[in-house]
């Protein structure tokens, strides 16, 4: 019976699952990340969890197929992370420590964004698709390709940031990446935040997200499904960006169907509807029947395509 581990660091807790290959995930939990220069410190804190939960189930360590790890920064196809903005490391073989620290082999590293795409590939939205593009839609904007259940990695990990495809080369203001004028500036969550904003300032019309203190994206998409004329209006400004650049990527990477998750994707359908409809325009007539969905897996598509990792290879 194979076992594998599903690990999904983030900048404040790293999610986690235990996995067996016929029966899917048998446990989920979380530990906080250690943020610091040293990434051997969040392996350890990984491998005292693992070993903890080796021992809740039963399971001896050699029967573990090894462990998969989603990064939150760029991975080659030689296993380096290239950084971590919110962690705060610097260029590291994680992969390769991980299987130091744990002594267990062998764990996979890929970037989470592309970890998430595999999930939902496999476990997901995509089941029974050859290929698929993944764009989450959260406090940024990732992304990622998988085709025959095999992320699209790219020479310098960077494959399927979609979120950092420029669509406005006159913006002033830096995006997170240093780049200016990158989709997650404006159809990010808050991206999208910082369009209302500057729509309330530049427009009289009334609108209830005047109304709001702290406003949200959920607060803008609410007022979409209501019918407020100017949240109609943002939603329709930021979805055309999103359907051009799901357009543009189309045309380099075709995949046979479109995913949009991210916390952003719980307004559901009307944000997909609008999306669609603005991709359509922006491709030739036999691809505006491409294939659309709502991620499935939500949270969890992290550690389920870190999974995937082990039992895909």
């Amino acid at each position: 019976m194979g076992y594998a581990f599903g690990i999904d660091i983030g900048g404040t807790t790293v999610k986690m699952g235990f996995f067996q290959k016929e029966e899917g995930l048998l446990e989920k939990w979380e530990i906080a990340t250690q943020k610091g220069n040293d990434p051997t410190v969040v392996l350890e804190d990984i491998k005292v969890a693992i070993y903890a939960c080796l021992e809740r189930h039963h399971v001896s360590k050699e029967d573990v197929e090894g462990i998969g790890m989603a990064a939150p920064g760029p991975v080659t196809e030689g296993g380096l992370l290239r950084g971590t903005v919110n962690i705060g490391w610097g260029d590291v073989y994680l992969g390769k420590e991980g299987e130091r620290i744990f002594d267990i082999s062998p764990v996979y590293i890929a970037n989470d964004a592309r970890v998430a795409a595999l999930g939902e590939a496999i476990y997901g939205a995509g089941v029974g698709e050859k290929s698929m593009m993944l764009l989450t839609l959260g406090t940024g904007i990732g992304g990622g390709v998988v085709f025959d259940g095999t992320i699209h990695v790219g020479s310098t990990g960077v494959a399927g940031e979609i979120g950092h495809c420029t669509v406005d080369p006159y913006e002033t203001a830096p995006c997170s990446c240093g780049k200016y004028g990158c989709l997650e500036q404006y159809a990010s969550a808050t991206g999208m935040v910082r369009v209302a904003k500057r729509f309330l300032a530049e427009e009289d019309m009334p609108s209830v997200l005047r109304d709001k203190e702290n406003l949200t994206a959920k607060d803008l998409w609410d007022g979409v499904t209501a019918g407020d004329p100017l949240s109609l209006m943002i939603g329709k400004h930021v979805s055309r960006l999103l359907g051009i650049t799901i357009a543009n990527a189309c045309y380099v990477v075709d995949p046979d169907l479109v995913v949009i998750g991210g916390g952003v994707s719980a307004a559901g359908e009307v944000l997909l509807d609008m999306v669609i409809a603005e991709y359509k325009p922006q491709v030739f007539p036999h691809s505006r029947g491409k294939k659309f969905a709502l991620a499935k897996l939500r949270n969890e598509a992290g550690i389920y395509g870190a999974a995937a990792l082990v039992f895909t290879v």
